[in-house]
């Protein structure tokens, strides 16, 4: 027989006791203490912040910084429980402009551990040293600023500090949370000592280039060479006229992408967050040109209206809540795209020849394409040996405009779409005459400069294109490349459509599957978006749904676990994300089925189209599946493969 527990008397708990458990939210280990020191001395308008450790921080926690200070009468209250300077009001707190505001830290800080603090403020004459434990306040020396001492942490709670790993480990976690503040603060300098030794040191800096500066410091000057840069400001403006939200920083190309999401900072308002809008909005600008499960590297930074975001969600004060997590998340995405839609080629050779005077075409002799100053760019004619006909390719490559005509003919691929609108491309390239007359309609005159990708001059098993730039040599996958080509010339054209939605197919037996409540409500409320991607999912019973239709290219696949994904992403994200995935991911299929194959023989004048194509398309340096399309091989690189000026 159970007996029931005693009846325990309601009471208040110590108040040494609510500190502590207090002090479980906000103090994690060492490095939770370093971020909350270190936010505290910035935003006390430090320009340089020391950090000093012994065992990992287990044993010394010392922060100084060359902020205000403390004034010695506000000493006592700063380690009172919920005292701040940060807010004073419900309205300070619905537009938190400081990395601190909370009033917690210290309180939970001097809870579980033997604290210090040691501050002089610039209109004292000395400094002044609070005993955390104590209470004792006594004179001591000290330039302006403050520094923070925390000796012995988990001190008091044994327990906890059974919880902490190896010295190694936790001087890591630190040294992690210092980096975040230094990516986003190039105008502050920061040091970090351990056990008496430099371990890392970051200056200030100042000027256009200090936060590129500061991120090659920082994460390494490879990540600031194999990144781009991200400049976006949404059209809608704030009260003050300044952009509702701005985005800025750096992108990681593809090819730096990692196994671990190690190297993924985001920032608002310059905190750092984790936060699932924003690593959302930045994996999906890297859907069309990332392979596999590789991870993308960014330093994202996001402004907005403090009193659009609640960063009263946690303690740690890294989640955060966005008024309109819609409006940033398309803000995140569309900057990330924007700045990954420049071929890598272009930005190298814009680099490359500023201010450069251009040689001649024909100076370097080759084809008959490079011998005339009017070269201009010629068909890609796939007629060939063995190939497909070039009545296979003109859904991709439609005629020039016959005269008194304004427009170009289209082709004969048609969207998945209800009105079965039929696919246009742009004008195709043409050859000029060898005499250097005129060109034919649709020419396209070489501009002056070299072309990034440079001139071909051979096909490798009829897989890979050669060509010559003034780098040295590139080598072009041309299955990839016309892949990418194709692919984006297929969203462009889909997205010009009005209403266009996925072909449908009814199925004979309707799939039914027990759903949960989420999962209903989602199928009633998105009945017009699951039209739009083919699907027809509806109720069979209060807690079963049944899928009737499936899209007409996806009907050999597992209706169920369909319509299950597709309704986890439209319960979690924007609907039109989700349209556009699924729309793209079809497109992907048609682009990849539709390119030029393999083992196909490609004269010059075609490899050479092939080429001012890619330098043309947005997102050219991947294909569709994130494979990169071309690869540079510098002088300096074949010198060294024959050992030359050795």
């Amino acid at each position: 027989m159970t007996l029931s527990p005693p009846r325990r008397p309601i009471r208040e708990l110590p108040d040494e006791l609510i500190s502590q458990i207090a002090a479980g939210e906000v103090v994690e280990r060492p490095a939770s203490v370093v971020r909350e020191l270190v936010d505290n001395a910035l935003d006390a308008g430090a320009t340089q912040v020391t950090v000093r450790l012994l065992a990992g921080g287990v044993r010394l926690i010392l922060v100084e910084d060359d902020g205000f200070g403390i004034p010695r009468e506000e000493l006592p209250v700063a380690l009172r429980r919920h005292a701040t300077s940060k807010i004073a009001s419900l309205q300070d707190l619905e537009a938190v402009g400081t990395m601190g505001f909370r009033g917690e830290a210290l309180a939970a800080i001097n809870s579980i551990a033997d604290m210090s603090l040691l501050s002089r403020t610039a209109d004292s004459e000395h400094a002044w040293q609070l005993d955390g434990r104590t209470g004792e306040l006594k004179p001591a020396a000290r330039s302006r600023g403050t520094s923070v001492e925390v000796r012995e942490l988990f001190y008091a709670t044994p327990a906890r500090r059974k919880f902490l790993k190896t010295d190694a480990t936790e001087l890591a976690h630190c040294i992690e949370a210092v980096r975040r503040h230094a990516l986003v603060r190039p105008d502050v300098g920061f040091a970090i000592w351990h056990e008496g030794k430099l371990v890392e040191q970051w200056r200030a800096a100042s000027g256009d280039k200090a936060h590129e500066q500061r991120l090659a410091d920082v994460l390494g000057s490879e990540f600031v060479e194999q990144s781009v840069a991200v400049n976006y400001e949404s059209s809608a403006l704030r009260h003050d006229g300044q952009p509702a939200v701005r985005v800025w920083g750096m992108a990681g190309i593809p090819d730096a992408a990692r196994s671990r999401a190690d190297q993924q900072f985001a920032y608002v308002n310059g905190r750092y967050v984790r936060d699932k809008v924003l690593t959302h909005a930045a994996r999906s600008a890297y859907e069309d040109v990332l392979h596999g499960h590789r991870q993308p590297v960014y330093a994202l930074y996001v402004e907005i209206d403090p009193s659009r975001v609640d960063v009263n969600v946690h303690p740690t004060k890294i989640e955060v809540r966005f008024r309109d997590s819609r409006e940033v998340h398309q803000a995140v995405r569309h900057a990330t795209e924007n700045a990954l839609a420049i071929p890598r080629s272009s930005v190298t050779a814009e680099a490359e020849t500023a201010g450069a005077a251009a040689p001649s075409p024909g100076a370097s002799g080759g084809s008959r394409a490079f011998s005339q100053q009017g070269w201009a760019q010629p068909t890609m004619n796939f007629a060939g040996n063995g190939g497909n006909r070039v009545s296979d390719f003109k859904a991709m490559w439609p005629a020039p405009p016959r005269p008194g005509e304004g427009s170009a003919e289209t082709g004969g691929i048609f969207l998945p779409a209800s009105s079965q609108a039929p696919i246009a491309a742009p004008t195709p390239f043409s050859v000029a005459p060898a005499n250097g007359t005129a060109s034919p309609a649709g020419a396209v005159p070489l501009p002056p400069g070299d072309w990034p990708l440079g001139r071909a001059i051979a096909q490798l098993q009829g897989i890979y294109v050669l060509a010559e730039n003034t780098q040295g040599l590139v080598i072009v996958d041309m299955h990839a490349a016309h892949e990418r080509i194709v692919y984006e010339r297929l969203k462009t054209q889909m997205d010009g459509g009005e209403d266009a939605s996925l072909a449908s197919q009814p199925l004979l037996i309707p799939a039914t599957f027990a759903a949960s409540p989420q999962e209903v409500a989602t199928a009633e409320a998105c009945a017009q978006t699951l039209a739009t991607l083919g699907l027809e999912i509806t109720p069979f019973s209060p807690k079963t749904l049944a899928v009737r239709a499936v899209p007409t290219s996806l009907a050999q696949g597992d209706a169920v676990e369909l319509a299950r994904s597709v309704l986890a992403e439209l319960a979690q994200h924007d609907a039109s994300t989700v349209i556009q995935r699924a729309q793209n991911e079809l497109l992907s299929t048609m682009a990849c089925h539709g390119a030029v194959r393999a083992n196909r023989k490609l004269t010059l004048d075609e490899m050479n189209a092939l080429l001012r194509q890619m330098e043309a398309t947005e997102r050219s340096d991947q294909c569709n599946h994130g494979r990169p399309t071309w690869r540079q091989v510098s002088i300096k690189e074949l010198d060294s493969l024959f050992m030359r000026g050795r």
